[in-house]
């Protein structure tokens, strides 16, 4: 016997006993999205390398180590997305929707090459939220508003708003000196990781996981105390807005997030409920990544929900939605009658179209279909052989209580429908 071929490693299946619930989640995600006036947007998976490394910075984890990247047939370099910003910003340029103000949504898989463990993988799916245009915080608050309100939606608690600001351009520049000269001063209390970033990305040394840099990372300079003018405002005023409409936070000096367009706004949502991999929705400002890549300035910010994460965190949390299950299994005994239980079924769907109706399929004897009608788990079995058909009826079990009765073919949709 051939070698069953496996998945690659860290790219799992999603499998039918567990998809109603991501469907569930992904449907109360559109429907928040919509009602605040989002529109969806569909880009390619596959984008030329270059995207990535001038929108996320050469000097990145991601695009020095986790990048799946390749050469195709014409010698051109692609790389499968490793987040979604950079291919929405690309494709709202390409299309010219930036000569107007733009919310858009997006939502499919990611991937990157790390080492896979629980709440992280190597293919992963996110949906991801940008606006276009809007200068000012108040388009920032209405994404973390709408984020607070995305978990509300979903019955879900137990999560965590940290916010900070990374200021102007100019701003980190100076700040990063600063940061520089002082890890200089301690840098023999660096971890390797960090001794890497020094002079490259320093910022992120304020990000690390290692737990021996925390108290060096605590006493860094905060670069909220050199944020520019306009910054500083901009995040009191965000700050004043959560405050108004009761929505706690926390101000986190060490967010910096871990991609190089941020600027100004930074958020995440954690959570001490999935261990290490806690943050299951973060984003922030990139004023100026649009002329980055290219285009015109525009002012734009966004955010990404892991959808791995959030549907482990309702799991956990025991908050995952209910799932309605089927309504119906049509038992058929004899080759008539199984002609008829498909003219039957297509009946019953265009009455009553939202009915959920398996239809028996492949032979078999009464005792194997009604096992097989058992474990779907549907309300009600329909009882369809020749006598039935005979009389124009169905039995109809209620499988709940064991009872059942006959039901006229005419009065089936009315009975289910009840």
């Amino acid at each position: 016997m051939a070698e069953i071929i496996r998945s690659i490693r860290g790219m799992n299946d999603i499998l039918p006993d567990v998809t109603p619930y991501w469907q569930a989640v992904e449907q109360t995600l559109k429907d928040v999205l919509s009602a605040y006036g989002y529109q969806e947007i569909r880009f390619p998976i596959v984008e030329k390398t270059e995207l990535f490394c001038r929108s996320i910075g050469e000097v990145t984890d991601i695009v020095e180590k986790e990048m799946y990247t390749f050469a195709d047939r014409n010698g051109d370099n692609l790389t499968l997305r490793p987040e979604g910003t950079a291919g929405c910003v690309r494709a709202a340029m390409q299309n010219g929707l930036l000569n107007q103000t733009q919310r858009l949504w997006y939502m499919g898989p990611m991937f990157r090459h790390e080492r896979p463990q629980k709440g992280r993988y190597r293919q992963f799916h996110q949906i991801g939220v940008e606006a276009f245009g809007f200068n000012g915080p108040d388009i920032d608050a209405e994404m973390i508003l709408m984020t607070a309100r995305l978990w509300k939606q979903l019955n879900l608690t137990g999560l965590t708003l940290q916010i900070n600001s990374l200021g102007s351009t100019d701003a980190r520049l100076a700040y990063r000196d600063k940061l520089i000269t002082y890890f200089e001063a301690h840098k023999g209390e660096l971890d390797e990781d960090s001794q890497r970033r020094l002079h490259s990305n320093p910022l992120r040394i304020l990000d690390s996981k290692n737990t021996a840099m925390q108290a060096l990372n605590d006493a860094a300079p905060k670069l909220l105390d050199h944020l520019d003018a306009e910054s500083k405002q901009d995040f009191e005023v965000l700050c004043q807005t959560l405050d108004a409409a009761g929505l706690d936070y926390e101000i986190n000096p060490r967010l910096v997030r871990g991609l190089d367009y941020y600027g100004k706004t930074v958020f995440e949502w954690v959570t001490n409920h999935l261990g290490s991999q806690g943050t299951v929705c973060a984003g922030g400002r990139y004023d100026s990544l649009v002329e980055q890549l290219g285009g015109r300035g525009a002012t734009a910010i966004g955010f990404a929900i892991g959808l791995e994460r959030l549907v482990a965190l309702l799991e956990t949390t025991e908050s995952l939605p209910e799932i309605t299950g089927i309504d119906a299994y049509i038992v058929a005994v004899g080759e008539q009658a199984a002609k008829q239980s498909l003219l039957l079924a297509e009946q019953l769907r265009d009455a009553i179209p939202e009915l959920k109706l398996i239809t028996h399929c492949g032979g078999g004897s009464f005792k194997n279909q009604f096992k097989r009608a058992d474990r779907s788990g549907a309300r009600w079995t329909l009882i369809l052989g020749d006598d039935e058909i005979s009389q124009q009826v169905v039995g109809v079990k209620i499988m709940a209580t064991g009872e059942q009765e006959t039901i006229a073919w005419d009065a089936l949709a009315n009975y289910l429908n009840q």
